[in-house]
């Protein structure tokens, strides 16, 4: 193995060709550093100099050696620069996944900060139900998962709350509930329902469930669908009504309105939060960077929404 110094104390002479210059230059003596090249020559098995008593030339294989040790110092300095780089989360490569972005602008807001101010680091981004999210994150296939609460156990896995939503209830247009400013739920207690299946999501189901439960029934789900926006175009097509995140409204499909409740329910249950979620145990400075403008993002949101 040649070290570094070596290579750095041989470009030294190489380019001043004397060594009493390359020593001052190297801020060392001169003994040690001609005792420096004769090692440097014995470990590549030929002499990189040519001497005489009056000067110091590089031999032809020094010549092509010198060309080979600025590259390899040349490539470590990158390296290490990048290393520090990463290590500081300004470059990388960062695994988002989520349920569905375009309706929450403070997302999108975190996104587009992050981006402009670390446009180094890639992405890979996928959309996945709340349960696939967590399966990735526990098997280490993403860092950060934006996404409702599971409804089950996820040792090892930190959810932090970025936001919440109203629940609302989506109906066809010609429905006889469609013209009221508020619906109470109760009196949708024989109506046919349209949801997204519970293993997809079990947390969102059972809240859902739970919601109907306090007005008096059990939903009658006819028809599923595994995303929610075709939940909407289920409603659309007149085969029941849905209890949806408020944040669907802005992208509903003609002949569906939405409603708030009237319910006696908790307000917890006729919320509906928005988490992000990650592996603690993995650690990343370029996730920590995005988990903070992601919470910053979220504060400057909902400050703008009480105003």
């Amino acid at each position: 193995m040649i070290e570094t110094r070596l290579l750095r104390q041989f470009i030294a002479v190489a380019e001043e060709l004397n060594f009493r210059r390359a020593a001052e230059r190297l801020h060392m003596a001169q003994p040690p550093l001609s005792q420096a090249i004769l090692r440097l020559e014995a470990a590549l098995g030929y002499p990189v100099f040519e001497r005489s008593n009056r000067k110091v030339s590089l031999s032809p294989a020094g010549s092509t050696f010198l060309v080979t040790a600025r590259q390899v110092l040349a490539s470590l300095e990158e390296g290490v620069a990048a290393t520090r780089r990463v290590a500081q989360g300004i470059e990388g490569h960062l695994r988002l996944s989520f349920i569905h972005i375009t309706p929450y602008a403070h997302v999108l807001q975190a996104l587009r900060a992050f981006r402009a101010a670390s446009p180094a680091v890639q992405f890979t981004l996928r959309e996945a139900s709340t349960q696939q999210q967590v399966e990735w994150l526990e098997q280490g296939e993403v860092d950060i998962a934006l996404l409702r609460a599971p409804g089950r156990s996820t040792p090892g896995l930190r959810f932090e709350r970025l936001s919440g939503e109203d629940i609302l209830i989506a109906l066809p247009s010609d429905h006889r509930c469609a013209g009221q400013a508020r619906v109470d739920l109760a009196d949708l207690a024989g109506a046919d329902f349209v949801a997204s299946p519970r293993e997809l999501g079990q947390g969102f189901h059972d809240q859902l469930a739970s919601l109907c439960l306090h007005a008096g029934f059990v939903p009658h789900v006819v028809q599923q669908a595994r995303r929610l926006q075709t939940v909407l175009g289920l409603v659309a097509a007149g085969f029941g009504v849905a209890l949806l995140p408020a944040s669907l409204a802005a992208s509903m499909p003609a002949g569906v309105v939405m409603r708030p409740l009237h319910s006696a329910a908790p307000e917890a249950l006729r919320q509906l939060d928005l988490y992000m979620a990650w592996d603690p145990q993995r650690t990343s400075p370029v996730r920590e960077r995005l988990l903070a403008q992601l919470r910053l993002s979220a504060t400057q949101c909902d400050v703008r929404l009480r105003r």
